[in-house]
């Protein structure tokens, strides 16, 4: 009993420790438990031993893997996407299959083992793709549509595979006959699960719903998926198989979501465990004995999957930028390939050293993967000509849209938020253009005369294409804290003085953007709070006077620009010249302001108060009265605009 406590406790440790690492290098905690399995396995420092019942446990990490996979199995996104996904993809899956397979066969190996080996190198890692893609914002690009569409299709190929590895594990006579029997096997359970199983699903998540408890809950979701995998496993099949199974017919109720949640911890705690056994299986002797065939194929895999997917790619019609940038997205193993290859293992099918050598490989693609992606722009520019021409057309024409448009506000992102944006500047007669990534949303909105462009705004040749150094001012429009910094930074660099609002979810980057100079940054969970409260106050018959102060109390103690902005804004009878406004000023070399403080400039005159001051990249909050001005500081004025001649004539010639 102590001996398990202390080998529980020293994997825990271990991958804490690795996870903690993994996170401040941006890579996929799933890398950090497979380097754990390998330095704590037994082949290595040998912490801990190989267990059947570990395996066993571990084994239901891939139930849930695949569980997961099913609930996120959407036919109508699939529809959608059916001409790359079922065109591209199939081909992508199809042809790597077949080009491992005659290598197997010139190197001696069954079939049977190159067929494991072929569908275990053919998959990429959904979990380092997909999560890179969304933090360099190309989910919506061409090239992001494409790599998503042939994930899908290699997250559907794992299906029939699962049923094919053991069945030809098992297969001592005719393999053609076992094989046979098992596509009859997964029809009839096809046939039974997708009658029946919506037929009893919903009535029983309705039931248990009904009962408001969520434990009750977590323990139906358990059963059914647990129940339909020992179903399948019991009818010759697999338990993977019959998660996924699970996952599809629960999508199909209106408890996907929340089911979604709950398995969430099962899930990511089981799936460590395995990630952990996988690299536990990694026999180091073995990886050093057959090296130069693990760099090899660590080559062929990196660099000859993503030229077989560009060239497929390009072979449907693409531009060679968006093949090359699909290749280098996919230019790797992923995490189903180990499930392909334990299964594979498991079943008898595959030599030690062929799978010792596939899973160094798939290990270290990936470890090389997010570096490979984070490149692939300065690879497309060096290698594809082309690209850089039909980016230089597109900046071309942007700017040829934009070079009438000066004093515009350039509002990136093109999504709900931006659109209502646009609306409103509109209304107030104020010229905007638009940068977007959805090709489908710019079309529409350039077809009705919208002001919109393809473009990414973290780009500076794309900034400048749309005005930037004409601009009134800048929004960032969607809620993405990294993006938003690289605009800042290129803001900061071309117009130090141009006024820049962005958009996040909470308040807590609120400081880190604002550090980087963002003027403004509004935080949609607090102004929904805000406005949450206002409404309850008053239907509780608290007056709106108070209400309004509450707010802007509220506002004022988190956001800056508004100390101030509400005082006597409710007041009956202000005139809109009175109105307080912000306005930015830069102070020239031969500026009066020069070397003076503020105290010296604005101490009389309480109606002018400097917001801020702009120094460079820093920014200094309510400067003391005692902060002198240095030339090139942008001064932010909060002053109404009867006295803000008055207040520029100070800036620049004195009182």
């Amino acid at each position: 009993m102590h001996h398990a406590l202390e080998t529980v406790l020293l994997l825990l440790a271990a991958a804490v420790a690795a996870v903690i690492l993994c996170r401040r290098a941006h890579l996929p905690a799933m890398l950090g438990y497979l380097v754990v399995g390998i330095v704590i396995g037994p082949h290595a420092l040998g912490m801990v031993a190989s267990s059947r019942e570990a395996d066993e446990l571990a084994e239901y990490g891939v139930v849930f893997l695949m569980f997961s996979l099913g609930l996120e199995f959407s036919l109508p996104k699939l529809m959608a996407m059916r001409t790359v996904v079922f065109g591209l993809g199939s081909a992508q899956v199809g042809g790597t299959m077949l080009v491992v397979m005659l290598a197997a066969w010139l190197l001696g190996l069954p079939w049977t083992a190159g067929l494991a080996l072929a569908g275990a190198l053919a998959m990429s890692s959904t979990a380092i793709v997909s999560k890179l893609m969304a933090e360099r914002v190309e989910v919506n690009t061409t090239h992001g549509q494409h790599v998503i569409g042939i994930l899908l299709f290699q997250d559907l190929a794992v299906v029939p595979l699962l049923i094919l590895i053991p069945a030809l594990g098992r297969a001592d006579s005719d393999p053609w006959l076992v094989l046979g029997i098992a596509v009859l096997k997964i029809a009839l359970a096809l046939i039974v699960l997708l009658y029946f199983g919506p037929r009893v699903l919903r009535p029983l998540f309705h039931l248990v719903a009904k009962g408001r408890s969520t434990e009750l809950f977590v323990l139906n979701v358990l059963l059914v998926t647990l129940g339909i995998a020992y179903a399948t496993a019991q009818a010759g099949l697999s338990l993977a198989l019959g998660a996924f199974l699970a996952g599809m017919l629960i999508a199909e109720t209106e408890y996907r979501h929340q089911v979604e949640e709950d398995i969430r911890p099962f899930r990511d705690l089981l799936l460590g465990l395995f990630f952990v056994t996988i690299g536990m299986r990694l026999n180091l002797r073995e990886v050093w004995a057959h090296l130069g065939v693990i760099v090899v194929v660590v080559v062929l895999l990196t660099i000859g999957k993503a030229a077989l997917i560009a060239g497929l790619t390009r072979w449907f019609g693409r531009s060679p930028g968006t093949a090359v940038r699909t290749g280098l997205a996919l230019g790797q193993g992923g995490e189903f390939g180990f499930v392909l290859l334990a299964l594979g293992a498991a079943s008898g099918m595959l030599p030690l050293a062929a799978e010792q050598v596939a899973l160094a490989a798939i290990l270290l693609s990936m470890l090389i993967a997010p570096f490979l992606i984070q490149q692939s722009e300065a690879i497309v520019r060096r290698f594809v000509a082309s690209d850089w021409m039909l980016q230089a057309m597109r900046l071309t024409q942007l700017a040829a849209k934009t070079m009438a448009t000066s004093d515009h506000v350039i509002l990136c992102g093109y999504g709900r938020s931006g659109q209502a944006m646009a609306r409103m500047l509109q209304q107030e007669e104020i010229p905007f253009y638009a940068l977007d990534l959805d090709p489908e949303r710019v079309k529409e909105a350039a077809a009705a005369g919208e002001c919109v462009s393809f473009g990414d705004a973290t780009r500076r040749e794309v900034l400048i294409s749309a005005g930037l150094p004409r601009a009134r001012a800048l929004i960032v429009t969607y809620d993405h804290t990294p993006s938003a910094l690289k605009i800042l930074a290129i803001v900061r660099q071309e117009r130090p003085d141009l006024p820049v609002v962005v958009r996040t979810w909470d308040d807590s980057d609120i400081d880190r953007l604002r550090q980087a100079g963002a003027d403004a940054v509004v935080a949609e969970l607090m102004e929904g709070s805000l406005m949450l409260a206002s409404h309850a106050m008053m239907l509780l018959g608290v007056p709106l006077n108070r209400v309004l102060r509450h707010i802007r109390d509220a506002r004022e103690a988190r956001y800056s620009l508004f100390k101030g902005f509400f005082r006597g804004a409710s007041d009956d009878g202000l005139d809109e010249v009175l109105q307080p406004r912000l306005h930015s000023v830069t102070l020239l070399d031969g500026s009066y302001a020069v070397g003076k403080t503020l105290g010296e400039l604005f101490a009389l005159d309480e109606a002018i108060r400097v917001q801020s001051i702009r120094r460079g990249t820093a920014r200094i909050e309510s400067p003391a009265l005692d902060e002198v001005m240095a030339p090139g500081d942008v001064v932010v004025l909060l002053v109404p605009q009867s006295r803000l001649d008055k207040a520029e004539r100070i800036l620049f010639a004195g009182p």
